[in-house]
């Protein structure tokens, strides 16, 4: 793996928000990163089923992921749009990312989450500012 992805993936895996949640990222190449989250019970939401929050949450990673191992560079979120689709109340989920549209200020890309047994249970598009130094 070229250095600065491996600093890319460095930099997510020491956020302190992305321990807390519990992430683990099983795939992390360049434009190509797959997302784990064992769901536990402080996770779930009053109704028994993975909160909403914690969609989002996933979903605008694994974008800002995938937005960084293409871009090489930071990004920060302008815009999210979050479709819900199926709950999920115990197992994993995982996500994965793509950009859609890459433009030298901002770039629209979208996030899936589906559960072990491949079942689509949320789906994320959103507008990203890249922040160049």
């Amino acid at each position: 793996m070229p250095k600065l992805i491996e600093e890319v993936r460095e930099s997510f895996e020491a956020s302190p928000f992305f321990s807390h949640i519990g992430f683990e990222i099983i795939h992390f190449q360049e434009g190509k990163v797959l997302l784990k989250l064992p769901i536990t019970q402080q996770l779930l939401n009053v109704n028994g089923t993975l909160h909403g929050g914690v969609h989002a949450a996933m979903l605008d990673m694994i974008i800002g992921m995938a937005i960084r191992t293409t871009t090489k560079t930071r990004c920060v979120t302008m815009n999210l749009n979050v479709n819900y689709l199926t709950p999920a109340i115990s197992g994993n989920v995982f996500a994965n990312g793509k950009i859609i549209k890459q433009g030298y200020r901002t770039v629209i890309a979208e996030g899936e989450l589906f559960d072990e047994q491949e079942n689509l249970l949320a789906k994320g598009i959103g507008t990203y500012k890249l922040v160049r130094d």
